[in-house]
């Protein structure tokens, strides 16, 4: 099955396509399984929303996190995860204490992640497109 080509967003200003594929871990092992991944789920979408981003996919691994979310151009992908892990983490342990019986000062996610932009065209695309401009605008002009 072809994928299908990704709708532009818009703004005032700008056309876009935004999409990050981010992942992440907790500071400790399995500490994403059961009750605290459904909740986790729930509340990644929730505080996605509030920054302006739609979530395209999420899964949850006991010692990972996989989010593939659309932004948009005002927001980086530091902003989104420290947004994202900020949020998360804070609720997660207010709302089970046995996770905070589990991390040192408060912290349950490490701080390192991986983020991917997800490509509305290919790079190859992209680098013939630039590199055949002149081309193009002589084409135009009938040169």
């Amino acid at each position: 099955m072809k994928p299908e080509t990704p709708t532009l967003s818009r703004t005032r200003h700008a056309k876009h396509y935004l999409a990050y594929h981010f992942v992440w871990i907790p500071k400790y092992k399995n500490a994403l399984a059961g009750k605290v991944a459904e909740r986790f789920k729930q509340m990644l979408k929730e505080y996605a929303e509030e920054i302006d981003c739609e979530v395209i996919a999420i899964e949850v691994m006991p010692d990972h996190v996989h989010v593939f979310l659309k932004a948009k151009p005002n927001l980086s992908p530091a902003k989104i995860i420290n947004h994202l892990k900020g949020k998360t983490a804070r609720k997660l342990l207010q709302e089970f204490p046995e996770l905070r019986a589990k991390t040192t000062n408060g912290r349950l996610w490490s701080r390192s992640y991986f983020v991917a932009s997800v490509g509305y065209v290919t790079d190859e695309i992209v680098k013939h497109y630039v590199e055949t401009q002149w081309e193009r605008e002589l084409k135009r002009k009938g040169a």
